[in-house]
């Protein structure tokens, strides 16, 4: 009997000295996941706001909603009296551990994180970077996929390629288009520009703002060059590029004006 009278009040020792703490746990328990449901759909709100790309804000809603659940869950352990020290050291070990394993593929997801949330190119777009330049096929969360000029395939890491540089030639509506054209010294400057000049007028695919320039850029060893600037829609770029190079050569030869091309004298001298 007083065995059953001591346990019963060790029983009610141990209730009146952790009932609160279990209480004051529970009650935590349930607010802080009211207050987690509310900040992931704010952030949900945000994402969707911001036009993060449809296939990452799942993974960073809930990556948002998985990490305070656990700093949450850490707070009330610790309310409760249980020592958290010891726990975190070995989350942080393993987590160490995998990061070290997984090096490559880690900065990978982070690359693609970082090129899904700040758009530096989206699908369609005509790029340069790591060396190679083609047509954005997909994004995923891991690689970068192309298609070259040539109907070639080429992956990119997306950690090498969110800590490059890119050349995004599609990010703007309008490019310039720049030629240099080189006359035989003789030839009538004023009357090349005129040329060059009319050539831009006539093609109306060019824009007349911005303005296109037209200057003598370079007396060089065996020509004068001009330089040509013009304004086109981004579509535009390659097919008056082309078709500008293939006009200026069939005017300058109707117009008696000489294409240079590299020459050298030789002078013999006779020993007597």
């Amino acid at each position: 009997m007083e065995n059953v009278e001591n346990l019963s009040n060790y029983l009610w020792e141990y209730v009146l000295l952790y009932g609160p703490r279990l209480v004051a746990a529970i009650l935590t328990l349930l607010v802080g996941l009211w207050i987690v449901g509310i900040l992931t759909k704010v952030i949900n709100k945000l994402l969707n706001k911001k036009q993060i790309d449809p296939s990452l804000t799942p993974f960073l809603r809930g990556l948002f909603s998985g990490l305070l659940k656990i700093l949450l869950i850490i707070s009330v352990l610790g309310m409760l009296g249980i020592e958290m020290t010891s726990f975190i050291a070995i989350i942080g070990s393993m987590g160490l551990a995998i990061g070290l394993a997984l090096s490559g593929s880690l900065q990978n997801f982070a690359g693609g994180i970082i090129l899904l949330i700040f758009k530096p190119f989206k699908v369609g777009d005509f790029i340069t970077a790591q060396g190679h330049s083609g047509t954005v096929e997909a994004i995923s969360i891991m690689h970068t996929i192309l298609k070259s000029p040539q109907n070639e395939t080429i992956i990119i890491p997306n950690g090498s390629l969110s800590n490059d540089s890119i050349v995004n030639f599609s990010s703007e509506q309008l490019r310039r288009v720049d030629w240099v054209f080189g006359v035989g010294y003789g030839d009538n400057t004023e009357k090349t520009k005129k040329i060059l000049n009319e050539l831009l007028n006539s093609d109306e695919r060019i824009l007349k703002d911005p303005a296109s320039v037209i200057a003598l850029q370079q007396l060089g060893d065996s020509s004068v060059n001009f330089v040509v600037r013009a304004w086109v829609e981004n579509s535009q770029f390659w097919p008056v590029f082309f078709s500008m190079n293939e006009k200026v050569y069939k005017t300058f030869e109707e117009e008696g004006l000489n294409i240079p091309y590299p020459q050298m004298d030789i002078h013999l001298h006779k020993n007597n």
